[in-house]
């Protein structure tokens, strides 16, 4: 009987410890992750993760951060992949937008669903300014220089535009006068141009990015003075958006190199080719007055340094009506005192730095090269013609003058054969 009950028993056992086993297996929930707190912020990038402390009782398959602009971000936003099961792990964010907010979460993924952790917030780094310096200077002559500058940080931001920037000034700014050169970071060549002889300019290389415009260090270079094909040296100054010659033009040579009869005789008065002579065939006018040139001379074209033009009538009348009309120019553009205008040289205070003076002329017809009016009377050609007598088939060359006892700055024409002051602009 004992006997018998056992052999039943057993089956009852094994049965009922069976369906206990499967009964009392706890039943799978999400996961528990924390969040860990950002670090190694840049403009683009961060560093997170997380800790699954409690798989749920279910094989965590996936786990990672989750980022996003608006809060409670999932996994349907940005996230990582940072392998399966519990414990710490990190994580690395990228593909940020510089100086923008973001919210982070850890999740973890078990066969019930997705658990977050709890949300954490941090803002990347801003752009800032990008670093840079600026290339001293090099090959500088009358008009143009080379210089450069080297970008060794973009500031977070892309480089929009980058170059140098220059003026008469200090601190020249990018929305001045500038080159603009391709490329982002590194070093880069800029050619400067348009420059005026014998003049000091500041400089320095500039970048732009998001952030704005950052500058390199502020140089200064000295152009070379203007050197005619004699090597005669001359100053320049700005009137208005011209630049002209301060001194008369006194070359004996066209820029070519070609030299200019010095015509000392009184034949000059019926000359019909280039010539040019020192008033009263003295040299020692030659640095105070120049040279009187004849008006084939003038229209040459050769008589002026490259990059400069014997004045036209336009470039005349510009500069007269900037300084407000015939009735007073002469006076902002004679050199005041009594030094060489030996008139009582009314109204003259050379405020537009032109320094003009009383070089007087050289007359012409009849075979008469006689001098005439030095001290009293500037003449000035332009390189325009004014048509004149075609049955002797000669013209007049415009011209303006100036003198001692007035104000006025006028226009005139006259013989081509006449000898007369030059100046000379920027092209």
């Amino acid at each position: 009987m004992n006997q018998l009950f056992r052999i039943f028993l057993i089956p009852v056992l094994l049965t009922g410890m069976t369906i206990c086993f499967t009964s009392c297996k706890p039943k799978p929930t999400l996961a528990l992750v924390t969040t860990t707190s950002v670090t190694g912020i840049t403009q683009g990038t961060a560093t997170s993760g997380g800790n699954v402390t409690d798989d749920g009782n279910a094989e965590v398959t996936a786990r990672g951060v989750c980022w996003g602009t608006s809060q409670n971000p999932t996994t349907g936003s940005s996230k990582t992949s940072d392998g399966s099961g519990t414990g710490n792990f990190t994580s690395s964010i990228t593909g940020l937008t510089p100086g923008t907010t973001y919210f982070v979460r850890a999740y973890a993924t078990n066969t019930e669903g997705i658990a977050y952790g709890s949300e954490v917030s941090f803002s990347s780094n801003p752009v800032i300014l990008a670093t840079l310096t600026t290339t001293t200077a090099v090959s500088v002559t009358q008009t143009t220089a080379v210089s450069g500058g080297n970008i060794s940080s973009d500031g977070g931001g892309a480089i929009t535009a980058r170059g140098v920037c220059w003026g008469t000034a200090t601190g020249p700014l990018a929305a001045g006068l500038h080159t603009t050169e391709t490329g982002t970071t590194s070093a880069f060549t800029s050619i400067l141009t348009g420059l005026n002889a014998n003049t000091k300019y500041y400089y320095r290389a500039y970048a732009n990015n998001s952030a704005g415009t950052a500058y390199g260090d502020e140089k200064s270079f000295t152009t070379e003075q203007l050197k005619d094909a004699d090597g005669n040296l001359y100053s320049n100054v700005t009137i208005g958006t011209q630049v002209w010659m301060v001194e008369n033009l006194k070359t004996t040579k066209y820029n070519d190199g070609t030299a200019i009869p010095n015509v000392t005789e009184y034949t000059w008065g019926n000359l019909l080719t280039d010539a040019y002579c020192w008033f009263n065939n003295d040299i020692a006018n030659k640095t105070p007055y120049g040279a009187l040139y004849n008006w084939f001379a003038v229209k040459s074209g050769k008589l002026c340094p490259a990059g400069w033009h014997v004045a036209t009538l336009e470039d005349w009348t510009t500069l007269v009506t900037y300084l407000g009309g015939i009735d007073v120019a002469g006076g902002k553009l004679k050199e005041a005192g009594t030094t060489h205008w030996l008139d009582q040289n009314v109204g003259a205070t050379n405020e537009s730095g032109f320094t003009a003076l009383p070089g007087g002329y050289r007359g012409s017809g009849l075979g008469d090269g006689t001098f005439y009016l030095l001290g009293y009377y500037g003449w000035y050609w332009t390189s325009t013609a004014y048509p004149m007598d075609p049955v002797l088939d000669h013209v007049a060359g415009y011209n303006w003058q100036m003198m001692g006892s007035s104000s006025n700055c006028l226009k005139s024409n006259l013989w081509d054969m006449m000898g007369l002051s030059v100046r000379c602009i920027k092209d």
